[in-house]
């Protein structure tokens, strides 16, 4: 029980990233998942010799699909599955920030598409919001430089992930709507697509379907990953825009569903 009284060190990717004294904001045991699932993650690459358009990721955890079952569970592997002539070059590491999504763009390299996968480190490190802010737009303008077409996808409400627990659990939500906004900004600055995964808990799947987490409650599972590519396809033009690297591949995913309306 001392344990989980003092167990005030958050986890995303596997990193320590915030200390709230006297709170029981989440399980031992739940750490210890998270540390597995990160140490166990690797990001899928795909470099087909027949590759027609070229894919950037970067960004976290949810970049390096830590918590799904392979690597082809991952968002990336949804997408290199569904894109057998797409070279994808993952830059994604376990505990990444905004600030260290600017490292990751480093390079001459163009792309046809940039995905960033980013912010929930940035919600639970409890970082400044006013840097957060600073480096969100850097990433915007960096990456907008460097690729055709750039989909910022930030985590959704993290305060929904079972990994915590009021009142955690509710400046975690806090911090999620907030950094949404910050994002939502500056994609409309840079005349990026942008991914709206946060939700109300109520609204939320991740908060009534057990099954959509990884076994540390924190990070998507293959299941989630599911979710989270169904709005990617729904919310962008994605789709489109990697249609000559597809091929006549066959989806990964089950048969698309009517895109829901678009939350703002």
């Amino acid at each position: 029980m001392a344990m989980q009284r003092r167990c005030f060190v958050f986890l995303l990717g596997g990193a320590a990233v915030a200390a709230l004294p006297g709170t029981s904001g989440c399980s031992a045991s739940r750490i210890g998942e998270a540390v597995a699932l990160s140490q166990r993650s690797e990001p899928l690459q795909q470099a087909p010799p027949d590759a027609v358009q070229r894919l950037l990721i970067v960004g976290d955890s949810t970049g390096v699909g830590t918590g799904a079952s392979s690597a082809q569970g991952s968002l990336a592997g949804l997408i290199a599955r569904d894109h057998p002539r797409l070279h994808i070059d993952n830059r994604s590491r376990d505990g990444a920030t905004f600030a260290d999504v600017l490292q990751q763009l480093e390079g001459e390299e163009r792309h046809d598409v940039i995905l960033v996968l980013a912010g929930g480190n940035d919600v639970t490190r409890m970082r400044a919001l006013d840097a957060v802010r600073t480096d969100i737009d850097r990433v915007a303008s960096m990456a907008s430089a460097r690729a055709t077409y750039v989909v910022l996808m930030p985590a959704g409400n993290v305060g929904n992930a079972r990994f915590f627990v009021p009142p955690v659990s509710w400046l975690m939500t806090s911090r999620s709507r907030t950094l949404h906004d910050l994002v939502r900004a500056a994609a409309m600055r840079y005349q990026l697509a942008y991914v709206n995964l946060f939700m109300e808990p109520e609204a939320d799947p991740f908060a009534r379907a057990p099954h959509l987490s990884a076994a540390d409650g924190l990070h998507p599972s293959d299941a989630g990953y599911l979710v989270w590519y169904r709005e990617l396809l729904a919310q962008t033009d994605l789709g489109d825009r990697l249609s000559i690297s597809r091929d006549g591949a066959e989806s990964a995913t089950v048969p698309r569903q009517a895109a829901p309306p678009r939350r703002t």
